[in-house]
């Protein structure tokens, strides 16, 4: 009877703690990419989202990231501040160009993930503030 007890208390790990471990063991955009995803949270938590980017085994994950850039366009309904960031987090992870214009619909909260992901991807010191300052 302990047994099943001790079973029941083991819970896979969380999605976002294997998204993290795989991009762990890919290069610098793929690692920003899913920070930024994972860091949102928003867009990630959307189970349209994760059924077209995250190929999930329940023992690790991953995201497919050709697959995502190809269909998540037509296939999501996205309002302009979760498009403009999932172009971005493509960009960062499948490198294409983002019309820089589309910052003005990310809204504040996901501009400053976007900058840290900027911050990161340039390799620059964990020093550099991001949102902290107002314009």
């Amino acid at each position: 009877m302990q047994d099943n007890a001790t079973a029941e208390s083991v819970s896979p790990p969380l999605l976002t703690d294997r998204l993290s471990a795989w991009a762990g063991t890919r290069g610098t955009t793929e690692q920003v990419a899913v920070a930024v995803l994972i860091e949102e949270g928003d867009v990630l938590a959307r189970e349209d989202v994760r059924d077209l980017l995250v190929v999930d085994t329940e023992t690790a994950a991953s995201c497919d990231w050709p697959r995502f850039e190809a269909r998540y366009r037509n296939s999501l309904v996205l309002d302009a501040s979760e498009r403009a960031f999932l172009d971005f987090v493509v960009a960062v992870s499948f490198p294409r160009l983002v019309p820089l214009w589309q910052v003005e619909h990310l809204g504040e909260r996901r501009l400053v993930v976007v900058l840290r992901a900027l911050v990161a991807l340039a390799g620059a010191s964990s020093t550099v503030t991001v949102g902290s300052s107002s314009c």
